[in-house]
């Protein structure tokens, strides 16, 4: 059905109310009293119903005038959200955004960053894909993402270096690499089940010790932390991503034999490089801030480590 109302005429109606009457809407709309008097008469003619009655001097919204109200308010709103849109697109900017994330990225970096993303250009969608490994790097090579975050190097891409990662070894504090009352070694390792990530992409990369003669290997990392948490095995996970954990005395670092820390570059990855779209640069800005912000959190939570004698493979 074509649309009998104009926007102009919804416009003049929300001035009308907002502004609490026909003369202050008139300044409001840069029109004359007499032309903001006719628009609101003649959408009351289309309609066949009466927007407002007077009360003494004063014109208010009757019942049905309030409900339209409400309604122009939506349509306003959305026709300026679709200008606005549309000016977005003239400049470049993009419609959306697809963000590929390694698991290993701690999520109050990437939700912190996208609050006040969200806030710049509430109108970008930004879809992320989660990945593990060499997940991202498929993707990247494949161009399904504008922007990625990964401990792996991709290959002939623009990599900017975000943050060094510490990895320790953890378990349940009631697991029994933990009752040994001694720093557990290689071989006390081998004995136990260790809680892996499997690769997401088809290189099927493996990273970290992985000697045990039991291991169970989940999807996500989030699930392979919940098993860890329940006592069912020991993992290497990024300091970050089990603060919670450790605080909360669900999981413990374990103390070995030697040095028990692993490091992993982070690293941000734009596949188009300096032709990415202001957007993606914008999102990339705000997540080196979260990064450095990020960088000093886990400086400050690193526990302290007897000096490395020589690293036999548990890193």
């Amino acid at each position: 059905m074509k649309p009998r109302i104009s926007l102009e005429q919804w416009q003049a109606l929300l001035a009308v109310v907002d502004k609490g009457g026909y003369a202050q809407a008139a300044t409001q709309l840069h029109k004359s009293q007499s032309a903001v008097s006719y628009a609101i008469a003649r959408m009351e003619s289309l309609l066949g119903l009466k927007v407002f009655e007077l009360e003494g001097r004063k014109a208010v919204l009757t019942t049905a005038g309030q409900a339209l109200y409400l309604r122009a308010r939506s349509l306003v709103e959305e026709a300026a959200l679709t200008e606005q849109l549309a000016l977005q697109f003239s400049q470049g900017i993009e419609a959306e955004i697809r963000l590929a994330v390694d698991t290993i990225v701690p999520e109050t970096m990437i939700l912190e960053a996208l609050q006040q993303f969200a806030d710049e250009a509430p109108l970008i969608r930004v879809q992320i894909l989660e990945t593990v490994l060499s997940g991202t790097d498929t993707l990247i090579h494949e161009r399904q993402v504008d922007l990625a975050m990964s401990g792996i190097i991709s290959a002939g891409q623009l990599t900017t270096p975000l943050l060094q990662m510490t990895f320790m070894p953890v378990a349940h504090p009631e697991h029994p690499l933990h009752q040994l009352k001694r720093p557990a070694t290689s071989q006390d390792l081998r004995r136990y089940r260790q809680l892996v990530v499997r690769d997401s992409g088809p290189k099927n990369i493996d990273a970290g010790w992985l000697r045990a003669d039991q291991r169970w290997t989940f999807s996500t990392m989030a699930a392979s932390i919940s098993a860890a948490r329940k006592g069912l095995g020991y993992a290497w996970y990024p300091l970050l991503k089990i603060t919670d954990e450790l605080n909360s005395r669900q999981l413990a670092i374990l103390p070995l034999e030697e040095d028990h820390s692993r490091k992993v570059q982070l690293n941000m990855i734009q596949p188009r490089g300096e032709f990415s779209g202001p957007g993606t640069q914008r999102l990339a800005a705000l997540l080196k801030q979260q990064a450095v912000h990020h960088q000093h959190l886990q400086d400050t939570l690193c526990p302290t480590q007897p000096a490395p004698s020589q690293q036999k493979g548990l890193s």
